[in-house]
């Protein structure tokens, strides 16, 4: 299993950003996945997660109506379109094969916000 994470960097708050994460060593469309974020000093966070198909998509309240999951199952390809940025979502952002969130996990893309 190989997760690469990409698409982070410094943004204004209200501002926003598009995270990618490119699967590899593993049949992607038949895995549910999710995006896990972990702010400094702090644990794990569930944000997100979806089905194989992309159907469904399911979110942390405090991302809800904000972040927008997806997927294109063609370029085994994850992705976490983030607006609306709040400095509290500032954290190195992961994902995961399975809707749990749970490791291995990538090297991560760190997201800050700040102004």
């Amino acid at each position: 299993v190989q997760l690469v994470e990409s698409g982070g960097g410094m943004v204004q708050p209200g501002g926003s950003l598009t995270l990618s994460c490119a699967a590899s060593g593993f049949t992607f469309d038949i895995f549910d996945m999710s995006w896990v974020r972990q702010a400094p000093g702090k644990g794990p966070e569930w944000t997100s997660a979806i089905n194989t198909d992309g159907a469904y998509t399911y979110y942390a309240d405090s991302v809800k109506g904000r972040f927008t999951v997806s997927r294109d199952n063609a370029k085994n390809t994850l992705y976490l379109q983030m607006n609306s940025l709040k400095p509290e979502d500032t954290a190195l952002y992961y994902c995961a094969r399975g809707s749990g969130g749970d490791r291995p996990w990538g090297q991560g893309t760190l997201v800050t916000v700040s102004s």
